[in-house]
């Protein structure tokens, strides 16, 4: 069953561009860097994301998006709960101190569950 995680950036005002590109390619380098305890092998079957192009002015200072796509919930679990590379991402860019997102939103779902 296939999970989607979807995340949705906001940067502080004063995030420098080179920042903000840089915090969006370790996004999406994930896929690459986060493997699975059992196997070793990288565990995310796809991620993509870009800047916010939306014309509804509902964005709330959100002004990027990422997908993830997850094989399973077990999966999906392992990366918000254990995943060493997924919880320094979330230090390095939201947790620390000087982390240059202000705001983010998660959500994930299955496709055609409701």
């Amino acid at each position: 069953m296939t999970v989607l995680h979807v995340v949705l950036l906001g940067f502080k005002p004063d995030t420098a561009p080179e920042a903000i590109q840089q915090c969006c390619a370790d996004m999406l380098d994930l896929k690459n860097i986060c493997v699975s305890a059992a196997s070793g092998q990288p565990y995310i079957k796809s991620s993509r994301g870009g800047k916010d192009i939306s014309i509804e002015g509902l964005q709330d200072g959100l002004t990027h998006a990422f997908v993830v796509e997850f094989d399973s919930e077990a999966d999906r679990d392992f990366y918000v709960k254990q995943d060493k590379a997924h919880h320094a991402f979330v230090e390095k860019w939201f947790k620390a101190k000087d982390a240059p997102l202000g705001k983010a939103a998660v959500l994930d779902f299955v496709p055609g569950a409701f």
